[in-house]
């Protein structure tokens, strides 16, 4: 007994040995490199971000309803603020709205790089116009911040990119590469006008690019626990799309003597075997170089987990499921969003139908998504429609090539000491066209964004602040010199 006892506490000796080797064998070290010095005046930056902002320019629901006005005025107006940039670029204006600048390259062999930003913005919602502090169109500067729709998403970006390129033509800088700088009308609507005529004549051209850089993440601050710098999320690939239908069939007649059982409550009873039975997930792939790399800068207890997946994986996504921003990283998502049924509040519908949106993750597939439902659903009586086909998981981008290295020693080199860590996006982008012409696409705006900030994005008081606003213009215009480097 006493043997047996012995052998045993020396087993878990050695267990707990291994755990803490393993947790303390995570690296914590965080990317740091001399700063950089930029000169800027911030103030004037920032009012040309509130002049953009004043620019309605909506992407509506059915692209047909869009009023063109005021994105070809927008585009004037960045003609006329510009001027260096389109003296020095070459600019072409492609799917109508979207607007393509070439910074030409002293080496024709170097392959090129691309940064991109869009400029359309979602609507406001209705009646909650008088929720905002300031109004959403207004582009007003107040207590430190530039107010209104687009200032995070994404005319922000677009501003500092041109003020950082602006920067740097007045010093009379010239790449080494060549760069482009595309602007897209149509984002918030999939792209497909404006991005995806940009890649198509870029693909044309026979351009190849090297890498692309567009939104998709920021640099977090406070997010993580135990966590003491600012986290740069250059996010290396973006979930898949597609919208399924599940259309349930019934008998119809009237709501006063009604069946056993309802089109509306079969398909009830399908759409929570679906939400409670989701598709398999896990901190494995994109997911697990995440965690692994911001693990290092957690404390120890939360860091343990995380370097002995092989044995607590299961309490770890557990814990990480409970959460709709970390379960989205995890797996394949599911939600659905619209319902529909009778014509009239007493008649029973023939046919019920819910809409369901599934955000891919880059290990499953359409094909596996579709068979998930049929299984999990099980019922003859109901049919699954694709409704929106949509698009696959993009390629996963490389941690190690010279594009990533250069977005993160651009932002070490103004902000300081940072996590770097690659990451998913869990919406869509642009870089979903761009992709298809480059050998990697990276997601990522050099902004620093709090858990409150994140309430703006496509809500109320969207807003960045006057430094925010200068510090990413710093980090465009490191990463234009920094892409000219052997290594960039």
């Amino acid at each position: 007994m006493k043997s047996a006892i012995r052998i045993l506490l020396g087993a878990v000796a050695v267990l707990v040995l291994v755990i803490v080797v393993r947790t303390l064998s995570m690296s914590s070290d965080a990317l740091e490199v001399p700063r950089v010095e930029i000169d800027l005046d911030e103030d004037a930056i920032a009012g040309r971000l509130a002049e953009a902002i004043r620019f309605e320019t909506v992407s509506p629901g059915p692209p047909a309803l869009r009023d063109p006005e005021p994105f070809r005025a927008f585009l004037s107006w960045v003609e006329q603020t510009y001027p260096l940039v389109h003296r020095k670029m070459k600019r072409e204006e492609l799917g109508d709205l979207s607007l393509l600048l070439t910074w030409p390259g002293t080496d024709p062999s170097a392959p090129p790089v691309l940064v991109t930003a869009h400029y359309d913005v979602v609507p406001v919602n209705s009646g909650s116009e008088a929720d905002w502090t300031h109004p959403p169109f207004g582009g007003e500067i107040a207590d430190g911040w530039v107010w209104g729709r687009g200032a995070l998403d994404d005319k922000g970006a677009m501003i500092a990119i041109l003020e950082a390129a602006t920067t740097l033509l007045e010093e009379g800088f010239q790449p080494r590469r060549t760069i482009y700088l595309a602007f897209g009308h149509d984002e918030e609507i999939g792209g497909r006008d404006g991005a995806g005529a940009i890649a198509e004549h870029l693909r044309a051209q026979g351009v190849r690019l090297a890498w692309s850089l567009d939104e998709g993440s920021f640099l977090i601050d406070g997010a993580y626990p135990g966590v003491d710098v600012p986290v740069a999320s250059i996010n290396v690939a973006e979930k898949g799309y597609t919208t399924l239908d599940l259309v349930a069939k019934g008998a119809g007649g009237h709501s006063s003597i009604p069946p056993r059982e309802t089109a509306v409550g079969v398909l009830a009873r399908a759409i929570l075997r679906l939400e409670e039975n989701p598709m398999p997930g896990g901190v494995s792939g994109v997911t697990a170089q995440m965690f692994e790399a911001l693990g290092g800068h957690m404390p120890f207890l939360y860091r343990a987990p995380l370097a002995n997946r092989w044995l607590l994986g299961g309490a770890l996504e557990a814990l990480l499921g409970g959460s709709g921003a970390s379960n989205a990283i995890l797996r394949t998502t599911m939600a659905p969003t619209m319902l529909e049924g009778s014509v009239k509040e007493n008649v029973l519908p023939t046919e019920a139908i819910a809409t369901i949106n599934f955000r891919i993750h880059p290990r499953d597939s359409f094909e596996e998504v579709v068979a998930h439902v049929k299984h999990v659903v099980d019922d003859e009586r109901v049919e699954v429609r694709v409704r929106r086909a949509g698009n696959e998981a993009s390629e996963i981008a490389s941690t190690t090539a010279g594009g990533y290295r250069t977005i993160a020693r651009s932002v070490a080199e103004v902000f300081g000491p940072v996590a770097v860590v690659p990451g998913l996006t869990v919406g869509g982008t642009d870089s979903r066209h761009y992709g298809q012409v480059a050998d990697d696409a990276y997601r990522f705006n050099p902004m620093v964004v709090t858990l409150e900030d994140v309430e703006g994005f496509h809500g109320t008081n969207e807003r960045i602040s006057i430094e925010n606003l200068a510090q990413a213009t710093r980090v465009y215009a490191r990463i234009f010199r920094n892409a000219g480097s052997p290594e960039g």
